[in-house]
């Protein structure tokens, strides 16, 4: 039975087997790392080569043969004996290509495969994360247009305000989206390449190889860099990039986990309400004893995510901060964590988000049963000015609407009664000049201002241009969420 179970022995990231995308996780998997490595070693060997190093195509071709067919097991043996990863690797790629044994790895440092291979991960992760987030702000802009003059009730301090619409706070939501795809897509932009740059960022080893040619190792930096996909490399480093470089990144995503959390929260206060429901599925079950229930558990997880992905940006900004001179190892364990985390933790937010965007569910006649509680309150100024354009005096109308308020406000608080408010203003003869008007006075839709105008002109000048900036790499369906 022991052997049976094997599998669930040991303890198993919920990010892989509940929440992150089979395509994220790959991007940080032992697979996609070491044959990345093996993948960097071949496009130096190439560069060294048309640069005059004595490079055989036969060594090249032998090594393109056995860039995914890892032996891990070999690998692990090996580092246990020398305590290095990248000269275990070395050595167990040196043992399948005997005849490229000697130019493997062939002037570079540990930092070379590994610094490199982290960039070209976190330009992959942002390439997956940054469509799955615009196919969001998508989903989200057509529900806005959709319910742009819907007229809800707007809170401050989580107390009824003025009134707004559904689709314009909806329009709030994606307002911080998009200042996260900026953000994002601004990471991607400046990423560079490490490049070849030698055991302290000096390029000596590489001065050697080609004879004191600066020129050469220069070139030699630069074909690395364009064959890898890059356009850039940093000039300058040290052992490794700056992690000042993680930093801005995982600080992307830490404030894009804040805006998930402040919409999903929101979802949650307004599902509370019975307004907005995320979707439901008919299989699904809210609660073992409370049968009736149906929880906002699809924002909870979003949620719960986020929050992990705001904490690390900490980590991110104390790595940086500990790097003495031209590096120190005590960075290697944390970013192993805090970077696959990161983009797992965002991968899964944006599934679940996108989920829950395409599904989002109003209740308006709830909507208005709220609106009806809270409206008589907003409208006393509007009721107040009227009667003063009827030739009322303004302090004594005030004084009416004050105590009738307050009257009315007793029979919500202390009795639990609705809010008669307006049947108190229509039974006092003093209202008699405006009572034809209470109607259009008490239209939900005259207190929404520019609403509105403000989601539509919000969508096509903000959202649409973002949108087509990607074209037909938005993604716009969910897969079905893991449990």
């Amino acid at each position: 039975m022991a052997e049976l179970n094997a599998e669930f022995r040991g303890y198993r990231s919920p990010l892989s087997t509940r929440y992150a995308s089979k395509e994220m996780q790959y991007l940080f998997s032992d697979q996609h790392k070491f044959s990345t490595w093996r993948k960097l070693w071949i496009l130096l060997a190439k560069a060294e080569k048309t640069l005059g190093l004595d490079i055989t195509d036969e060594q090249i071709r032998e090594m393109e043969k056995h860039v995914e067919d890892i032996d891990f097991k070999a690998a692990a043996a090996e580092e246990a004996l020398t305590r290095h990863d990248v000269m275990a690797h070395v050595h167990v790629f040196a043992e399948q290509c005997p005849l490229a044994a000697p130019i493997i790895h062939l002037g570079a440092t540990s930092c070379f495969v590994g610094d490199n291979t982290d960039l070209l991960i976190l330009k992959e992760a942002l390439d997956q994360l940054l469509p799955k987030l615009v196919g969001i702000i998508k989903q989200l802009a057509q529900f806005a247009m959709q319910y742009r003059d819907l007229p809800t009730l707007g809170f401050t301090h989580l107390q009824p305000a003025q009134l707004t619409t559904v689709g314009k706070r909806c329009s709030l939501w994606i307002q911080d989206l998009l200042m996260d795809e900026r953000a994002l897509r601004t990471c991607r932009d400046n990423l560079r390449f490490r490049g070849v740059k030698g055991t302290t960022g000096t390029q000596a080893s590489f001065l050697q190889l080609f004879a004191g040619d600066s020129a050469k190792v220069r070139q030699l930096d630069q074909t690395v860099t364009r064959l890898a996909g890059f356009e850039r490399y940093y000039a300058v480093t040290g052992q490794t990039y700056s992690r000042k470089v993680d930093l801005e990144i995982v600080s992307a995503l830490a404030s894009l986990g804040a805006t998930v959390h402040k919409m999903c929260s929101d979802l949650r206060l307004l599902a509370s309400r019975k307004e907005l429901e995320e979707p439901f599925e008919q299989t699904q079950i809210g609660s073992s004893a409370m049968p009736y229930k149906r929880n906002p558990m699809r924002s909870e997880r979003c949620c719960a995510l986020a929050r992990h992905m705001i904490t690390l940006q900490a980590n991110a900004a104390n790595t940086l901060a500990v790097q003495w001179l031209e590096r120190t190892l005590d960075d290697s364990a944390n970013r192993r964590l805090t970077l696959s985390e990161a983009f797992l933790s965002a991968d899964a937010c944006m599934l679940t988000l996108l989920n829950i965007s395409q599904g989002l569910v109003v209740y308006p006649k709830v909507i208005e049963r709220n609106i009806a509680q809270e409206l008589p309150f907003m409208s006393t100024e509007n009721v107040i000015m009227a009667m003063v354009k009827a030739g009322g005096d303004r302090q004594v109308c005030h004084e009416k609407i004050r105590v009738l308020s307050h009257e009315a406000g007793a029979q919500v608080k202390q009795h639990g009664k609705d809010n008669d408010l307006v049947d108190r203003i229509r039974a006092d003869p003093y209202f008699a000049p405006i009572l034809g008007q209470l109607g259009s006075i008490l239209d939900p839709k005259t207190f929404t201002g520019r609403a509105a105008d403000q989601v539509v002109e919000f969508v096509n000048e903000e959202v649409n241009p973002i949108v087509a900036l990607y074209g037909d790499k938005v993604v716009t369906k969910s897969a079905q969420l893991k449990i």
